[in-house]
């Protein structure tokens, strides 16, 4: 069986992560699971909380987009990031200010969000023909503010946190730089690049892991629709997503017409899917900090997976490659 570029399909993924049981060490409070994307250990007294992701579909701001999305994912858990590993894998023909222009993304992320890059490793290899990024990433957190995917509860609010797809919304403003400045103009285009200005999910997830919330998902490949279907998956329960409730930019409303791509399958960094019994006041607290957050499902009974509109209601099904893999397609790139 072949496998389709992209992230390992999850019903693959289940049977493989059964190899790993209960954990050996008594430290480790966490073991692998789908949706499930830091491992918490306890060190006597706060928790170490640490996490790993590489970045393979994307060129331009590739340092920018790493260092956010690993920091995310420990915002997920609840955890405060605190320092990060760098591994860089550069194809053979890299040029020095290529690899210096990435340095220099990752320490203007690392110095705002104040963490420390703490080692790493850098090489040419012709094992990538594109230049890979692969980031770990430690944080802390307190044990009664550690958060999972796996704690959703039916009747939980299923909450949005700013709009859908907009890290994708960037990536194609990027790929597709030419195509669009001529179908929208230099502004347009330039607004949706800028998008990656904002994709950060490390304020929310600690405003939420501190006010109490049963389970949080960055949302990354597979968009929101494959957000939910992991939260779902990961709880054993059923979610219901209003799709007239998701809150996406004229930016990337636009764009992903113009590409013909479905932007709730589309990478979305900057945005959480966080469950909680009282979504109205997390709302509330959430925009008091200048955090767009919308009620956009609730977790159910059951174990199935809807996105319901006025039109019709279909299932969520398993995440299969991100929509930005159709558009890397469409440039030759796969």
């Amino acid at each position: 069986m072949k496998l389709e570029v992209g992230k390992i399909p999850n019903d693959i993924l289940e049977k493989l992560l059964d190899e790993f049981t209960d954990p050996i060490r008594p430290e480790v409070l966490t073991k692998p699971g789908i949706g499930e994307d830091c491992a918490a250990l306890d060190l006597s007294g706060d928790l170490c909380v640490v996490t790993t992701d590489p970045i393979t579909g994307a060129d331009d701001e590739i340092g920018t987009l790493g260092i956010h999305i690993a920091l995310n994912d420990l915002a997920s858990a609840g955890a405060e990031p605190v320092g990060i590993l760098v591994t860089i894998l550069a194809p053979p023909g890299t040029e020095l200010e290529t690899v210096e222009r990435l340095t220099k993304q990752m320490k203007a992320v690392s110095a705002a969000m104040k963490v420390d890059i703490l080692g790493g490793h850098t090489e040419v290899t012709d094992a990538v023909n594109r230049m890979v990024l692969s980031i770990t990433a430690i944080g802390k957190s307190r044990s009664k503010e550690l958060i999972s995917t796996n704690g959703a509860k039916p009747g939980d609010s299923i909450i949005l946190t700013k709009y859908a797809a907009c890290e994708g919304t960037a990536i194609l403003a990027w790929m597709f730089e030419k195509e669009l400045t001529k179908e929208f103009g230099e502004e347009f285009v330039n607004s949706a690049k800028n998008l990656l200005n904002n994709i950060s999910v490390v304020k929310e997830g600690l405003l939420a892991a501190r006010y109490g919330v049963s389970s949080m998902h960055d949302v990354t490949e597979g968009g929101v629709l494959g957000a939910a279907w992991e939260i779902g998956t990961a709880s054993g329960y059923g979610v219901e997503i209003y799709k007239d409730r998701i809150p996406i930019l004229e930016e990337t409303r636009r764009i992903c017409s113009f590409l013909s791509i479905d932007p709730l399958k589309l990478i979305s960094s900057g945005s959480m899917l966080i469950t909680t019994p009282n979504g109205e006041e997390l709302i509330k607290i959430l925009n008091r900090n200048d955090i767009k957050a919308s009620e956009i499902g609730r977790v159910t009974f059951g174990r199935e997976f809807l996105l319901i509109d006025e039109e019709n209601t279909v299932k969520i099904t398993i995440p299969e490659s991100d929509e930005l893999y159709k558009a890397r397609k469409m440039k030759g790139e796969i």
